[in-house]
């Protein structure tokens, strides 16, 4: 007589609990989640039990109630997606964009917008360039992102990544690399290489236009080789990406996507930009996508809560600013609990 494997029984804890309660939220239908605990191993017994007290659960009543006023929300963004796809998804290109039309027609409506024109008094223009790196700050220590290949989620764990070198060595490194996203110095390690480049700041002009130059030189520097990505994310302010060195491709999807974007943690989502797998993501199929190339000399507005998605066409390097000269401080909103 052949062996009959047995099952084994699997009992309710609280994290099963948590799973039929957001299923139950998400409007799954009970038989299916019913069955799918049959399939772990739960005693029918007690599956029924537990979905019986789940759905007459006061507590779930109340999580139903605000998950009602969430959907109100979702309304309000469900509009603006179709209101978004009224325009046309090219990037608009303007030429030294005046100060009351950037504000009233791309800050306030949060919309990217890229400005030609605003960088041709740079010294940094004509004078940056790897050999110039290396004469002005060769010998100074800088920290970069290092190892980032070997960890997939190397922007959520980026303080794992720090590692210290002389900047002309970092230099060599981006000129030799050709295509690499292992190494990138970029805004996070900007709290050490602000004074360690201070004379390289003394070529970057804060664009009196928008930006509010008062006190010391304020923005945040990105450089590294061709093939650097930085996934895709939102930030928490409106942010200036000006560009000196090589190109960058840019993906955008508006803020107001955020319910098809798969945000799981923080200000990220695992859909990577490179390939949208939409097996694995279906919902991004409706997601509306901007996409465009910064060339030297242009500055990208990425409006707070816009979802973005950059690589290094070239050996790049980028100035980022968000000292605009108005309100741009929304923290303090910003949910404290960001596993979502």
């Amino acid at each position: 007589m052949a062996n009959v494997e047995l099952k084994p029984v699997v009992h309710v804890d609280n994290e099963w609990r948590r799973w039929i309660a957001e299923n139950l939220l998400l409007d799954g239908p009970p038989q299916a989640i019913y069955e799918q605990m049959l399939r772990a191993g739960i005693p029918h017994e007690e599956a029924v039990q537990e979905m019986q007290q789940a759905m007459a659960s006061p507590y779930l009543a109340g999580a139903q109630r605000l998950r009602n006023r969430l959907a109100k929300h979702d309304w309000v963004l469900e509009t603006q997606r179709h209101m978004n796809r009224l325009r046309s998804t090219e990037v608009p290109r303007r030429h030294k964009l005046s100060r009351d039309e950037f504000l009233g027609a791309y800050y306030t409506a949060g919309r990217p917008v890229i400005i030609t024109g605003m960088l041709d008094d740079w010294p940094a223009m004509t004078r940056w360039n790897l050999d110039y790196f290396k004469r002005c700050c060769g010998e100074r220590e800088v920290e970069i992102q290092f190892g980032r290949d070997a960890d997939a989620q190397y922007e959520l764990r980026k303080t794992a990544h720090r590692k210290t070198m002389p900047f002309g060595d970092y230099v060599e490194m981006v000129r030799s690399a050709g295509r690499s996203n292992d190494f990138y110095m970029t805004a996070y390690n900007e709290g050490t290489n602000r004074t360690a480049l201070a004379e390289l700041w003394q070529d970057i002009v804060q664009i009196p236009e928008y930006l509010n130059g008062e006190g010391a030189a304020q923005g945040f520097l990105w450089f590294g080789p061709a093939g650097t990505i930085t996934p895709f994310h939102h930030d928490l302010t409106n942010n200036f990406m000006a560009q000196v060195l090589g190109r960058k491709r840019i993906l955008m999807m508006p803020a107001c996507e955020i319910a098809h974007v798969y945000n799981h943690e923080h200000c990220f989502t695992h859909v990577d930009g490179r390939q949208i797998d939409l097996q694995r993501y279906p919902r991004m199929a409706n997601v509306q996508v901007l996409e465009c190339v910064l060339n030297p000399g242009e500055i990208l507005f990425l409006p707070v809560g816009c979802w973005h998605f950059v690589e290094g066409l070239d050996i790049s390097v980028t100035v980022s600013f968000t000292n605009f000269l108005w309100d741009n401080d929304f923290t303090a909103e910003y949910p404290q609990q960001q596993a979502f």
